[in-house]
């Protein structure tokens, strides 16, 4: 379990074939103090387990599903990439509360400045985007964030300095493909919630 509280951005330093996919061996100053084997870190977004641990970088093993499913594909060498522990009981919920189960991708459709900050469009595909609302959560390559603004075909988000300066969000161009996750409450009052009423039954 996660905040979207990005704790530091890491580096892709090696990316190998693995025995189920691919092995990235990822560079951090921060998460790394107390980080062991077997703990789950979320990188992007997706929560991943270490493998390896190495002085200033661990390593992690991505299946074919989640390359597949993720935008961890397309992460080679030299990429930078958001990186937080999961979260202890007693910790602050400063974001929302974030599974590091990425829903699907979406592409940045534009990032426009205002002020110091920016706003961000995004087109999401429908499955994510049923439970998106305009002012609700959602994360966005492993970062909470509130929904500006709802389109038909995606989202927009306002991204403040302090995220532009503390995530990968900042450097983020139109055309890169993201890791979404949508707020876990929505699924549930989804699934909860009765099923409408059959226009075609009894009155």
């Amino acid at each position: 379990m996660f905040t979207g509280l990005v704790e530091e951005v890491g580096t892709v330093r090696e990316r190998t074939p693995g025995r189920a996919g691919a092995r990235l061996v990822i560079g951090c100053l921060v998460i790394g103090e107390g980080l062991a084997i077997g703990d789950s870190v979320a990188v992007d977004g997706a929560c991943l387990t270490v493998v390896e641990m190495a002085g200033d970088s661990f390593a992690v093993d991505c299946v074919e599903e989640t390359l597949r499913r993720t935008s961890l594909g397309d992460r080679q060498p030299g990429d930078l990439v958001n990186l937080e522990r999961a979260m202890r009981v007693g910790d602050r919920l400063g974001g929302h509360i974030v599974q590091g189960h990425v829903d699907g991708t979406g592409t940045v459709r534009a990032v426009t400045p205002e002020g110091d900050g920016a706003l961000m469009s995004v087109a999401a595909p429908p499955e994510v985007l049923r439970y998106v609302v305009e002012k609700g959560s959602i994360t966005v390559d492993g970062v909470s964030l509130t929904v500006a603004d709802r389109q038909p075909d995606g989202f927009t988000i306002a991204l403040i300095p302090h995220t532009m300066e503390a995530t990968t969000l900042g450097g983020t161009a139109a055309g890169r493909r993201v890791n979404l996750e949508a707020d876990v409450l929505a699924k549930y009052v989804e699934a909860l919630a009765p099923p409408p009423p059959d226009p075609g039954g009894p009155s």
